[in-house]
């Protein structure tokens, strides 16, 4: 009778552990199934559609070109006995850039200052000879230009002058202020062809072209952003100067810009991006990730009650990271204000996929 009566309870304790494991297990199961239907969820970036100002963009590109440059060299010939300046220094208008030997010119200066007192003299002579005295002043001014002639003056003059433009000669001054490149001459060297490059860096014009489909879009004194390709983080604005009224057969025209270099960063002959860009106001602008293709079509996704919903669109214009959308006119779709664009995790999602927003913008 107690056997069975143990036996019994064992039963009961038994059957009701297996109905509290098998009811743990359905709310884990549960639990389970519920946590996985939440991460399944596509997690998104929206933008809320507005009306916004467009920067239309041309983008071109283009070569820093000095707004001057000159080749320098000596005027005369002989052996380079100073260079004052290196590669990469500024200097002002007028220094003095690098020497030749100058003894014979300075030699020939002073034969012709002393030529020249001598005729100063045999005027003098010549005057009081006449009757004047050493005021010139009045002397008939034929009387004394026949005078300076025979007297050798005039001829001395003529010396003098040459032998200052000689000695001159053996001086290379800066005739603007600017940089010095391509300096490879050394003192001792012979002169013969060009000493150096100068190059004022103050400004810069970039020469680039443009199609002639878009010269409606380029005016004189726009402002251009011009961009160099080795650091696209420095950015330098400029305004048009120069629009060639020529369409080459190529079907481009020359355009011209200048740029002021601020921080001296910029380089003669320097490879720049031109950005050319126009205010187009009450447009629809979405970031280029928002739009992606589906059956040959642009597509964008909107957000409506937790689902990403296929939104056909026509791409109006773009620039280097915006689009101008809207509705498509092949699919006949509109868009309008205050829809919720998905900007992100778009590629893979179809019409009616479940989605969560990050963010609203």
């Amino acid at each position: 009778m107690k056997r069975n009566l143990y036996r019994n309870l064992l039963w009961i304790v038994f059957l009701a552990g297996a109905m509290a494991c098998g009811g743990e297990k359905k709310k884990s199961e549960k639990e389970i199934g519920k946590s996985e239907a939440q991460s399944s969820l596509i997690s998104v970036d929206t933008l809320v559609l507005k009306k916004r100002t467009f920067q239309k963009q041309i983008v071109c590109n283009g070569k820093l070109r000095a707004v001057l440059k000159s080749e320098l060299s000596f005027d005369g010939t002989g052996v380079i006995t100073g260079i004052n300046e290196r590669n990469g220094d500024y200097v002002e208008k007028g220094a003095v850039l690098a020497t030749l030997d100058n003894k014979e010119a300075t030699v020939e200066l002073e034969k012709s200052l002393r030529a020249m007192e001598k005729a100063d003299i045999d005027l003098q002579d010549k005057l009081i000879g006449q009757g004047y005295t050493g005021d010139t002043a009045t002397v008939p001014e034929a009387v004394l230009r026949n005078m300076k002639i025979t007297s050798g003056y005039t001829n001395a003059l003529d010396q003098l002058e040459a032998a200052r433009r000689r000695l001159e000669s053996c001086f290379l001054f800066a005739p603007f202020s600017g940089r010095i490149a391509n300096l490879d001459a050394k003192v001792y060297d012979r002169f013969s062809g060009k000493l150096c490059t100068l190059i004022d860096d103050s400004y810069f014009d970039v020469e680039f072209s443009i199609l002639e489909a878009e010269i409606e879009e380029v005016a004189l004194k726009q402002r251009v952003k011009i961009i160099p390709f080795i650091n696209d983080e420095k950015v330098f604005y400029g305004n048009v100067t120069e629009i060639n009224p020529l369409i080459d057969e190529r079907g481009q025209v020359k355009i011209r810009a200048r740029v002021s270099n601020t921080d001296r960063y910029l380089v003669e002959g320097m490879n720049v991006k031109i950005m050319l860009e126009r205010e187009i106001k009450n447009c629809f602008v979405v970031p280029k990730d928002a739009v992606v293709l589906r059956d040959g079509f642009q597509v964008i996704f909107c957000y409506r009650e937790g689902k990403a919903v296929w939104t056909y669109v026509d791409v109006v214009m773009s620039n280097i990271d915006s689009h101008v959308i809207t509705g498509c006119e092949k699919k006949q779709t509109t868009i309008s204000e205050n829809d919720i664009v998905i900007t992100s995790n778009n590629l893979n999602l179809a019409d009616g996929t479940d989605v969560t927003p990050h963010n609203n913008r």
